[in-house]
């Protein structure tokens, strides 16, 4: 039975892909590849150049696939003969960009919500949680624990019970999470079909989450680092993008074992020093910080030839409510106790509202959409090359 939704699934897939026409960021990216596929002088740089090898052709599942495993690195924009001012126009990095941003609407569950926030991601990610934070402010006001005698006294709890902030958090969570796993699964199954259709083996599965981990590709296909302003190698991507991922994955860490400690050991917060979620969030707050810090300044620096400037209301959205969170985290942390203790609070848990709320629908998705083609390219390159075609 499961074989047979699987194959159902795959045929579906490949009818959307008969049946829907490309757009014009998907027809860029097939006439690019057609003319990189003639040239293979990039095809040493990333995953994408060994992937574009094995097909002549490149349906709207091709051009999503290998629009996922692009890092965007820049590298080949560069390396191109054919590269603007040249007649021929072919821009890799924009192209893939452009196709990336579709994914994210195209993807999206519900897809009105990606629109919206591909149209005004900064506005919407910072004006989503400063009305948050005010209406846990006003929350709080009303039960005096904003201010005065009230203020908490270094106990989130007095301000906002526990079993409150539950009931508040989880279903953003759990919808954010419903939302991704929707996306990402249409996504694996439109691709799947297009990448040979040869299920996930444990060689594959440990290949892609090292590339995934390590961001293999963000060092330019050579080590020596991405492009941003201009043609000079750097790894300052690399190293923003690896703060942030850890920064994030250490918070994350450290709010599931204080869950821990408060439902299975019966220890609840606030935690000191030198407790595991503590350390685990002060690191992972400083963390976080640099990271996005870093990664703003390249944002606002970038050449815009390097991606789609479209999307950088989307791109600073995310960025700027990943600072706000650990920010605000860590100005807490030092002003516990303190009268700036309570609108700290609301702040923090306005932020952490507003990332959970729009992590579907940015880059966090796009995260996953590239593990997901990752996998697939760890599948695929290990398989014979169909009609004698290929690099690997």
């Amino acid at each position: 039975m499961q074989q047979l939704e699987t194959l159902v699934a795959d045929a579906k897939a490949l009818a959307r892909a008969e049946v829907v026409p490309p757009s014009s960021a998907e027809q860029e990216v097939s006439r690019v590849m057609q003319i990189c596929n003639a040239c293979r002088y990039c095809e040493g740089f990333c995953a994408v150049f060994p992937a574009m090898t094995r097909r002549l052709d490149f349906g709207i599942a091709d051009v999503h696939y290998l629009a996922n495993l692009c890092h965007n690195c820049g590298a080949c924009l560069h390396a191109c003969q054919y590269a603007p001012p040249h007649e021929f126009l072919v821009n890799v990095p924009q192209a893939m960009a452009r196709v990336r941003g579709e994914t994210y609407q195209d993807y999206a569950w519900p897809p009105s919500l990606g629109r919206l926030y591909k149209r005004n991601g900064l506005t919407l990610c910072v004006g989503l949680a400063i009305g948050l934070a005010l209406f846990l402010a006003l929350g709080a006001a009303q039960n005096g624990a904003l201010w005065g005698a009230g203020a908490g006294g270094g106990n989130f709890y007095s301000i906002f019970p526990h079993n409150l902030l539950v009931s508040l958090f989880a279903p953003v969570f759990l919808f954010a999470v419903l939302a991704l796993a929707m996306g990402v699964r249409r996504f694996w199954r439109e691709i799947t079909p297009a990448t040979s259709g040869a299920p996930v083996n444990a060689a594959a599965g440990a290949e892609a989450a090292h590339d995934v981990l390590r961001l293999k590709y963000l060092d330019g296909g050579h080590g020596e680092g991405c492009h941003d302003e201009d043609d000079a190698y750097t790894l300052a991507r690399r190293r923003f993008h690896h703060l942030t991922f850890y920064g994030f994955m250490l918070c994350f860490a450290a709010t599931a074992v204080a869950t821990l400690y408060h439902y299975a050991l019966g220890l609840q917060a606030p935690y000191d020093l030198p407790s595991i979620p503590k350390v685990l969030g002060a690191v992972g707050g400083v963390m976080l910080m640099l990271g996005t810090a870093g990664l703003w300044r390249l944002n606002l620096r970038r050449d815009p030839a390097q991606g789609d400037t479209s999307q950088r209301p989307m791109d600073r959205g995310f960025i700027a409510l990943l600072f706000l969170v650990s920010a605000s985290g860590i100005a807490l942390w030092l002003a516990r106790g303190s009268g700036a203790m309570p609108l700290l609070l609301c702040l923090h848990l306005g932020a952490v509202m507003a990332l959970f709320a729009t992590l579907p629908y940015g880059k966090f998705a796009h995260g996953i959409f590239r593990s997901a083609a990752l996998v697939r390219h760890a599948v695929e390159k290990r398989l014979p090359n169909p009609v004698g075609l290929g690099a690997d």
